[in-house]
């Protein structure tokens, strides 16, 4: 499914917004000037808007336009908000990523593991374990199902530079939203292998748990990520109803 108008806008603008060409504080050009600008409807523009707000990036202010609110996180911590691969985070804030997988196998769920993943039992899933480095630094290991009827082709080749580029690239899947649980657990062997954990100093991990969905209403992933809490940082912009 292509992605529609106002997401492109929405891109475009957040990425001025990043690269500071629409400075902190400041206000973005105006509502016609936009529309001329994208060659898009009054509509489809605040569509494009509505996301930059609940992203945190801007904020309306009637009669007056839609001011720049967005400051960069801090670089030395991987930030976990919006759905956003690693890489896509590397990149945004500057820095240097990689993704080795130490494990690429096919298995059917089990029912103990569809308690957790939300899978039915007897289901065909790729299972993944991957480490992301950021600047040489591994910070987080991935525990990854993906559902195979909904992922065909994927291999470890794959799975090691971008699986979203795959699905949206070359699959044309379009990713919609994603339920997160956060907790703070024990570190256990794995974690303490990939990635680098001296237990004196770190006993626990930071565990975000995800069930994600596509367009079709399918839920086609299931990952547990395990942080290192040194470098964990969770992002939210809140919005007072």
């Amino acid at each position: 499914m292509p992605k529609s108008i106002y997401e492109d806008i929405y891109k475009d603008l957040k990425m001025k917004i990043e690269d500071n060409t629409f400075a902190y504080q400041e206000l973005l050009p105006s509502e016609n000037t936009l529309i001329q600008t994208y060659g898009c409807s009054r509509n489809t523009l605040r569509r494009a808007v509505s996301l930059l707000v609940s992203d945190g990036y801007v904020q309306t202010m009637q009669g007056k336009g839609v001011r720049n609110i967005y400051r960069p996180n801090e670089k030395t911590a991987f930030t976990i908000g919006e759905i956003e691969t690693f890489k896509e985070s590397a990149a945004r804030n500057g820095q240097n990523a990689h993704t080795e997988v130490a494990l690429f196998t096919e298995l059917y769920i089990s029912k103990n593991q569809s308690a957790y993943t939300g899978f039915p039992a007897g289901a065909e899933v790729y299972y993944i374990q991957r480490i992301h480095y950021l600047e040489d630094i591994p910070l987080i290991i991935n525990h990854n199902y993906f559902l195979k009827e909904s992922v065909p082709g994927l291999t470890a080749e794959i799975a090691s530079h971008s699986i979203y580029e795959y699905l949206e690239q070359v699959l044309h899947m379009t990713i919609v939203n994603s339920k997160r649980i956060m907790t703070v657990e024990k570190v256990t062997e794995i974690d303490e292998k990939y990635l680098h954990l001296n237990v004196k100093d770190y006993n626990c991990v930071a565990v975000v748990s995800s069930q994600t969905y596509n367009s079709d209403g399918v839920m086609f992933e299931y990952t547990q990520s395990r942080h290192r809490p040194d470098h964990f940082r969770f992002y939210d912009n809140a919005l007072r109803r």
